[in-house]
């Protein structure tokens, strides 16, 4: 229980069905949509494409999608991958022809077709109670009619002006003669807008083919990409076996790779070999959770990406006994691990994160990402349509499993995440921030079962990343403060985190009372809200 003397948030308890995402106006059509009898996927879809209007620097129709679905609290969990291709055309000779020898933020070849659209229609059709015009009219009436800037959307805005500059059509729609909007100023979108309303009525058709289409992909190859109408047309997601291991007693289940989620898994199960005990910011602790996160994302350069190395049997190689037991050994539990594989790799990229349980119990853990602050920065004028910069993951060596390829998906940061307990789920949760989440979702569930924190207390603990492949951590100001030169000492380069960490949310069910409870992290703007 919170301390009430200081400051902080309190738990969300509710009944009948909660909602938790980092932008209150999500949470609150997300909360609209289950009172007007929609079910938590058509809730969770909703409030996503909310915060794609209202935290645009962070997600929005221009991004890709991944989510877990379960259907009445059961462990018999649903996923799809709603993760975007490379062009037809992106091939290393082709990008070496063009002079190309990385995929900057920036560029237009940092954008891979976008696949939340198709992910959002196919998951709304296939199990909301809603039709997808009911579902985004929150986002279109808001696209429309305006919205205020909430505190950390003026702050990631102010961090992106240099990026959306750069940008006629992006600087035009989220910038106001050049500077950032502030803090309750009010914005709206009314071409994006237009654009929702269309997807509203005549489904993702209607973003993959025709004018739309023909709008975005004439935006991007007049920036010299390799996009094709087909590129868009021939868009699809696919439902996918989610992936589990067990921690402290529970069941954790994460999408498969072509995503990150089995490193959150290989993360859990090296510290599985510990004991955590005492303070959870004690040194000790915090050094076996670096070091278990510095091998376990050694191993995804290693292995990831969306290739057939990536399959079944790579999993089950990632989430074995003696492949933890092997990594677990490598850690000294005093000192940094040396020479561990260098690693190419861009680092706290913006994303969302949405859950959702309604009064039947589905749960819904979802998540929607432009990868870095407002993506590539590049905007279609006409569409109001910003493009994510995903393929900016891609590697360009032609041995590297996520090396770049026709059609291919890049390995993903962003991974939704269940918990289940007893054959049933007990907490839909997701931690944003990009390369970050893997780690993220270790720690925060090792504060919850290790240190037995509530949600809203382990949340708000500071936090650190090591950055993949050196010896650098990035650290949040309280723990500088307190272990900044302990972890010197012990091997690391010490850095202040540039920015706030990630963020998170989760809802715990709570099948003995029969209640919700929920959780949303301080560094975002939202919170928890049920009834």
């Amino acid at each position: 229980m919170r301390d009430f003397e200081q400051p902080g948030r309190s738990l969300a308890a509710a009944r009948s069905g909660m909602a938790a995402t980092s932008h209150p106006a999500a949470t609150l059509a997300a909360i609209d949509i289950l009172r007007q009898g929609g079910n938590a996927l058509d809730a969770a879809i909703g409030a996503v494409a909310v915060q794609g209007v209202v935290e645009p620097g962070s997600t929005g129709i221009g991004g890709d999608c991944f989510a877990l679905l379960s259907k009445g609290g059961s462990a018999d969990i649903i996923a799809y991958n709603g993760a975007g291709r490379a062009p037809a055309a992106a091939t290393i000779d082709r990008f070496r022809q063009l002079g190309v020898e990385c995929i900057d933020g920036q560029s237009v070849h940092s954008v891979t077709v976008p696949g939340a659209v198709e992910a959002w229609g196919r998951l709304v059709a296939d199990h909301g109670r809603l039709d997808l015009g009911a579902v985004l009219q929150p986002a279109i009436a808001l696209a429309r009619d305006g919205y205020a800037i909430t505190p950390r959307v003026a702050y990631d805005l102010r961090h992106a002006v240099g990026r959306l500059s750069a940008d006629k059509a992006a600087s035009e729609i989220f910038l106001a003669e050049g500077r950032a909007l502030e803090f309750g100023q009010l914005h709206s979108q009314p071409r994006l807008a237009s654009t929702l309303e269309a997807i509203g009525r005549d489904g993702p058709d209607a973003f993959y083919r025709g004018t739309i289409a023909e709008a975005m992909v004439e935006t991007l190859q007049d920036r010299g990409g390799l996009h094709e109408l087909e590129d868009f047309a021939s868009t699809q997601g696919e439902y996918v076996k989610p992936i589990s291991s067990n921690f402290r007693g529970r069941q954790v289940h994460e999408c498969p790779p072509n995503g990150q989620g089995v490193i959150a898994l290989l993360i859990m199960n090296i510290l599985s070999r510990f004991t955590l005990k005492g303070d959870p910011l004690g040194i000790d602790n915090l050094h076996l959770e670096i070091e278990a996160a510095r091998l376990a994302y050694a191993a995804r350069n290693r292995f990831l990406g969306d290739t057939p190395n990536a399959g079944a049997a790579t999993v089950t190689h990632l989430l074995s006994d003696r492949f933890a037991d092997e990594l677990a050994a490598r850690i000294d539990p005093k000192g940094r691990a040396l020479n561990l594989p260098s690693f190419e790799d861009v680092v706290h990229k913006d994303t969302v994160y949405v859950c959702v349980v309604d009064k039947d119990r589905n749960a819904v853990s979802l998540i929607n990402s432009l990868f870095s602050g407002y993506g590539s920065g590049i905007a279609c004028g006409t569409s109001g349509v910003l493009f994510h910069n995903r393929g900016q993951s891609f590697s360009l060596e032609s041995a590297h499993p996520n090396a770049i390829a026709p059609r291919k998906r890049p390995m993903h940061t962003i991974i939704p995440a269940m918990v289940s307990e007893g054959g049933r789920v007990s907490m839909p949760f997701g931690v944003m921030g990009g390369h970050y989440q893997a780690m993220g979702h270790a720690y925060f569930l090792s504060r919850l079962f290790d240190h037995d924190l509530d949600m809203q207390s382990a949340m708000a603990l500071p936090r650190l990343f090591p950055l993949p492949g050196t010896r650098i951590v990035e650290v949040e100001q309280a723990l500088l403060v307190r272990h900044g030169a302990e972890l010197e000492r012990r091997g690391f380069e010490v850095r202040a985190a540039a920015r706030p960490i990630g963020g998170a949310q989760a809802i715990r069910i709570d099948w003995a009372n029969g209640s919700l409870i929920g959780a949303s992290d301080p560094r975002k703007d939202g919170c928890a809200l049920g009834w």
